[in-house]
Parts: structure tokens; sequence; C-alpha cells
């Protein structure tokens, strides 16, 4: 019986022990040794009783509710790790068409490069500019050249500046800034040149006013942080 439970991965193991009302809590070698009691003792029965019921097991071998209960959520578990959905924005019908029809636009939209950006790697690394020279092919719109940036390829107007997501994009640089913001159509993206400890303020704030932060890392909190 233990040669199965050492196949199965953690996660297994602990949906085992809640079908059962054991203790989650612990480590595989501790599930392990948990469910082998348990099966032991509805495989053997109790000497000096000729029948003993699943209920009859739980009420003497196990814990009350409130010890139950306290266990079950023990600080062992590796809660931390549990995947929290981010905030999404509330949008009616019209602006989730008008985002995904944007969507597609920008799939049949070509990549615009530079002039000769295949000849010079910093032409290639830079972003597109108009040519204005004046035997320029691409300027003149000869055949088998880069495509130009122009009008026609503009998005639908009314998502125009909306993040992919749905949200109002708001400049941040200070904890103060989140003030007066709507966590339901507005998200926040902090500035390039904000520190480390005005960062930390700013994701401690807006997680208390739930707002979304678009740009947010990882930060080891250390000494005075």
């Amino acid at each position: 019986m233990t040669e199965e439970f050492d196949k199965m991965t953690v996660p297994e193991l602990k949906e085992m022990l809640r079908e059962k009302g054991l203790k989650v809590g612990g480590k595989k070698s501790e599930l392990i040794e948990r469910l082998t009691e348990s099966s032991t003792l509805i495989e053997d029965p109790i000497e000096g009783s000729d029948s003993h019921s699943e209920d009859d097991l739980e009420d003497s071998e196990f814990m009350d509710d409130e010890d139950f209960e306290d266990d079950f959520f023990d600080e062992e578990d590796d809660w931390d790790d549990l995947h929290t959905a981010r905030q999404k924005p509330v949008l009616d019908e019209e602006t989730i068409e008008a985002l995904s029809f944007r969507a597609k636009q920008k799939k049949k939209q070509p990549a615009f490069r530079r002039q000769e950006w295949y000849r010079y790697k910093r032409l290639s690394r830079s972003s597109w500019r108009k040519p204005s020279g004046l035997q320029s092919k691409v300027r003149l719109n000869r055949k088998y050249r880069p495509p130009m940036a122009r009008i026609g390829y503009r998005k639908i107007s009314s998502v125009r500046g909306l993040h992919p997501s749905g949200f109002e994009e708001v400049m941040v640089h200070k904890s103060s800034d989140l003030d007066g913001l709507d966590p339901e159509t507005q998200a926040v993206r902090i500035g390039a040149r904000v520190g480390n400890r005005k960062r930390l303020d700013i994701h401690d704030r807006a997680n208390s006013l739930g707002l979304r932060i678009l740009n947010q890392r990882r930060i080891e909190r250390k000494g005075d942080l």
C-alpha cells in the first residue's frame, strides 16, 4: 500500500486526505504515513467489538470540529503558491466587441521597418521613420518595397488608447497619485524612473485599493525595504 502512495503526487495525496477528513498539512512522508494509518484502521477492526462503522471510527479516532478546522488550514501548506486572479475591467458588450475587432486589425497590420533596415544593424534595431530621400523607392511607393505607415492602418477609435485588457492606463510616480482612481475601469502603470522604495509603497497601496498594476515586478524586501 505504501508503494502505491509513493508513486502518487502531493496534490493527489492531499485530495485523498480531504476525502477521508484527515489533516492535509505536512510533508509527503507525513501524508503517506497518515494515509497508511487510516487504511489500517478501516481494514483491521478494533478488538472487543463485533462491527465498527466509519462514523464510529471518526468519532473515536479523529479530532473535534474546531481542532480539525485549525489543523486543516495549517501554516505548513503552501498557500502562497496558489494562483490569484488579477483584476479585470468592467466592460460593456460594445467595448468587448471593439477590443476583439482591434485585435483582428492588429493581426492584419504589416510590420513597419525602417528603410534599408537589412543593411545596417543599427537601423534594424531602431523604430520606423518616414523615408525622406528624393529618390527613395519606399517614398515613391515602388513595387516590392516595405509598406509605409499610413492613416489607413489606424485602429478603431472607440477603444483607442486602452490597454489590451480593456483598462485605461494611468501613469503613476508616487502612492498619492492613486487617489480617486476607479479600479473597475482604470489600471496603474508605474514610471520607469521610480525607485524600489516608492514602488513598494505603490504596490501596497494599489493592492489595498484593488487597483491593477500593469508593470508590477517582484522586489525583495531587504534592509530598510
